[in-house]
């Protein structure tokens, strides 16, 4: 038999390949252009003698070898991970305390998943979330008040170290019966004369007004509520109009219960990252929890994109 020509990136690109259903986006989940990765499938199925995915499918279909590569992929890699962290207990020690600082209502579709596979891996580590509205999140770092805050954009802070987590898409959000749900995108002139239904926080975080509505000068009435489930009700009621991160109402548009539509010819996209300290960066349960993160969300949320800092929105 020929000496394998197996690694650990090709095992990775397998599993990111059958996670995303594309090459493009599988490229860009392991920080490769598509014709490198690519060229990287085309190395292993001259190697083998045969085809690892069916061309042409979307989305991408692997094939019986292809399979039986990826089943390796998913056992090698998580006994990779394991024994990474096993390594780090040995080296730092395992116990801590991690304090989430999160103003997002949505995140916690993302972070609970997360936070629950964390405490499998780390039991001794103190996992807790900082909640309430904060005028300086990043300030609870240098405060000893949280290890981590979640925000939408990287602002330069001393001592601050911004991890990058996902793109995401904020789609609007009309009734089945609505004058607007004919369009094939809404333009920011369309929330003029309708009323913004949204969480109840300040205008400055919300994106569809910061990004869309305040630079052409459009202010339209706001309704607030606490429940993504009731603002979708005052949407299918044609009381106003949302608009919402893709991913939080995903279950509510496969019942066709709203319509999403995007926000501008290419959408509104928007991104989130993990701030830490730069001590509290090499702390091996932090960069585990940010791997648990970026995973789980990839893998149980739709139409997320790699994320880089050096990504401008």
């Amino acid at each position: 038999m020929k000496p394998s020509l197996l690694e650990l990136r090709h095992l990775q690109t397998l599993l990111a390949l059958v996670e995303t259903g594309t090459l493009s986006k599988a490229a860009a989940r392991v920080f490769l252009t598509q014709s490198a990765l690519s060229h990287q499938i085309k190395q292993l199925e001259d190697h083998y003698g045969v085809a690892l995915f069916e061309r042409k499918t979307q989305p991408l279909r692997l094939s019986p070898a292809g399979q039986r590569l990826h089943s390796l992929a998913g056992t090698v890699m998580k006994a990779v991970r394991e024994a990474e962290r096993d390594v780090a207990r040995i080296a730092q020690g395992n116990s801590g305390q991690l304090r989430i600082a999160v103003e997002c209502h949505t995140c916690f579709d993302w972070l609970m998943p997360a936070m629950d596979q964390f405490r499998e891996h780390w039991p001794e580590v103190e996992l807790d979330l900082v909640s309430g509205f904060h005028a300086d999140p990043l300030g609870l770092l240098h405060e000893d008040r949280a290890e981590l805050v979640v925000v939408s954009e990287p602002q330069a802070r001393e001592g601050v170290t911004f991890h990058p987590l996902f793109r995401f898409e904020i789609v609007g959000l009309v009734s089945r019966q609505h004058p607007l749900a004919p369009k094939a995108f809404l333009a920011p002139e369309d929330f003029a004369d309708e009323t913004l239904l949204s969480y109840p926080v300040p205008e400055d975080m919300l994106d569809i007004v910061r990004k869309v509505l305040k630079p052409r000068g459009i202010e339209p009435k706001r309704r607030t509520a606490e429940l993504t489930v009731a603002i979708l009700q005052l949407v299918a009621s044609r009381r106003g109009i949302a608009a919402l991160p893709h991913w939080t109402v995903q279950g509510y548009l496969e019942r066709e219960y709203v319509l999403a539509k995007p926000i501008g010819e290419t959408g509104l996209w928007s991104a989130l990252y993990a701030a830490t300290t730069e001590g509290m960066a090499q702390s091996a349960y932090m960069g585990d929890f940010l791997d648990i993160v970026r995973s789980s969300s990839f893998r149980n949320l739709r139409g997320l994109l790699p994320l880089t800092t050096e990504d401008s929105l």
